[in-house]
């Protein structure tokens, strides 16, 4: 089996601005990126791809094969999926609480198909043991795409569900979950630019700087 990674660096996360600069934004990404390719090579997984529109010097260490693709999200992803034909894990690049036994279990599943959810419909993980003939359609509710996709294939579907994988850092609030529950190099850099304070109904975000 193989994994692939969809990843943009480039003025990444623009959600994140009103904490990180352009530049502290592009950093954490990429550190985001690889505590999930070590969460993925500790599971067992060899084969791994990243799925981008350019090829990143910085991340030549990483051991991983780069596919160079302009096109959007849906696109590039489907036509990566024409190409290949094994089981294709699909994780993206900003899931930095991924633990290697979430993987393990994911990847061992008896269903066709397994779907982990992101926030707000989304679409975090999706493993495919036949990915031939199945398109995705990320954005707008892709989770609720992906499981109608899925149906209509006549596949079996497991909905995995984690706390830990569906929490995908676009947010300054998100990086509250990295603080209390991370780990690796997204962990460190985080502890680096923040800490957290107690409010009276939730944990907050406070800049170091």
């Amino acid at each position: 089996m193989r994994a692939v990674i969809p990843y943009k660096k480039e003025n990444a996360k623009s959600r994140l601005s009103p904490v990180l600069s352009r530049i502290e934004r592009e950093q954490f990404v990429e550190l985001m990126l690889r505590d999930v390719v070590c969460s993925l090579k500790e599971a067992g997984v060899k084969d791994i791809d990243i799925l981008t529109t350019s090829e990143y010097s910085s991340l030549s260490d990483l051991g991983v094969n780069f596919v160079l693709d302009p096109a959007d999200l849906n696109e590039s992803i489907n036509k990566y999926l024409g190409r290949v034909d094994q089981p294709i894990l699909i994780i993206m690049a900003d899931l930095p609480l991924t633990r290697p036994e979430q993987v393990k279990n994911i990847i061992s599943s008896e269903e066709d198909v397994v779907i982990v959810p992101g926030k707000g419909g989304g679409t975090n993980v999706l493993f495919l043991k036949e990915p031939a003939g199945f398109h995705v359609r990320y954005y707008e509710m892709s989770f609720h795409n992906h499981c109608m996709i899925a149906k209509d294939m006549h596949y079996s579907l497991r909905i995995y569900d984690s706390f830990l994988l569906s929490t995908d850092i676009d947010e300054p609030h998100d990086i509250v979950e990295i603080l209390l529950h991370g780990h690796g190099l997204s962990f460190e850099y985080a502890k680096e630019k923040f800490e957290l304070e107690s409010g009276r109904a939730r944990v907050k975000l406070t800049s170091l700087h």
